[in-house]
């Protein structure tokens, strides 16, 4: 299938339109014609190879939201017309105790990412969303429900999942008390799902121009991080804190705020994290933990989640020859609070 997307060429160069072809179905794969993809900060790391594994080409995306355009002999689930998504991964072993369990992340052979991966069959590397197809096996394909405005899906294919897994493994219900700290693509989200959840919403934010964002996001209280004073009138005061912050920063501060018990979960920063004394956890039998997004079961419940509580992330329309404009604003935090990229910008170069 010929496709037409923006690719990174290397590390330093802007994107740039990249045309390749598709792989012919599998009797279990769907091709879908995709009409939205967001813009995650993870895809600005792959771009620039941050994180030292990027393969070039790379064609960036993992929050798409189509058309099914054709099906596998074999496919069941979906037919042509249906309107789906696909987040991070698009494969998996399926036959080891995290893929049995829905947790395909956790996949004992490695999950096949949506892109900058290799395919488990044929080694091709993997292109993501910032293009006009995609080809996916079923099991990686999701419902979206029919009231949910197709142009916000996107995010919560990522943002989304990622701070809604964390609230639901550590069990967050109506009245718990709940810490977010930045308010970001992953921050904004967590705040919308966890004040859905009924629980008591506390921002912590470096910026007091954010404390009003924040609280018509659905947070109750915002604590500038910078004001000691401030910090030290939230001391014992949370139950959970999920922290979006991107990069290595200190903990201590945080970890103080949590209650007897209270646990500080990492979902942002990929890095060594500054250390902390032990005290810190031993004098509240607190926890630092992590999470990353979450597995097809999970993902779905979250789609749904957000469909029933019309729960959308702040979204920036662009076009898809805007996008290294969106990744400089990106790299200085100019989005409130994501980009997403309408696809029918690629028609005229197809």
């Amino acid at each position: 299938m010929k496709t037409i997307g923006y690719a990174a060429f290397d590390s330093k160069s802007e994107l740039k339109p990249y045309s390749f072809e598709r792989r012919d179905l599998r009797e279990n794969d769907i091709a879908i014609d995709i009409k939205y993809c967001g813009v995650c900060h993870s895809d600005l790391h792959q771009a620039h190879n941050d994180w030292h594994g990027s393969m070039y080409p790379l064609v960036p995306g993992h929050e798409i939201v189509g058309i099914v355009s054709d099906v596998g002999s074999s496919v069941k689930k979906y037919k042509k017309g249906d309107t789906v998504a696909v987040g991070c991964m698009v494969d998996s072993c399926q036959e080891c105790a995290p893929c049995h369990d829905h947790e395909e992340q956790f996949c004992e052979q490695g999950s096949t990412q949506t892109y900058n991966s290799k395919d488990r069959i044929d080694e091709s590397i993997t292109y993501g969303g910032y293009s006009n197809h995609i080809v996916v096996r079923e099991e990686f394909v999701l419902d979206i429900p029919k009231t949910m405005d197709l142009a916000k899906v996107g995010p919560i294919l990522c943002a989304g999942i990622t701070t809604y897994s964390p609230l639901k493994e550590w069990g967050v219900e109506e009245g718990d008390r709940v810490g977010v700290i930045g308010l970001g693509g992953l921050g904004h989200m967590a705040v919308k799902l966890a004040s859905a959840m009924g629980a008591h919403v506390t921002v912590f934010t470096t910026s007091d121009k954010k404390s009003k964002d924040a609280i018509d996001l659905g947070a109750d209280k915002v604590v500038i991080s910078k004001d000691e004073e401030q910090m030290k009138s939230a001391a014992k005061s949370l139950d959970v804190i999920i922290d979006t912050v991107p990069v290595a920063h200190d903990l201590s501060p945080y970890i103080q705020t949590l209650d007897i018990d209270g646990t500080l979960i990492l979902v942002g920063a990929i890095d060594e994290i500054p250390p902390f004394h032990a005290g810190l956890l031993l004098g509240g039998r607190r926890r630092v933990a992590a999470s990353v997004i979450g597995g097809t079961e999970r993902t779905q419940e979250v789609i749904d989640f957000c469909a029933e509580h019309n729960i959308y992330p702040e979204c920036e329309m662009i076009d898809m020859q805007d996008i290294n404009t969106a990744f400089e604003r990106m790299k200085n935090g100019d989005v409130k609070y994501r980009f997403v990229i309408d696809m029918e910008s690629l028609k005229e170069q197809a």
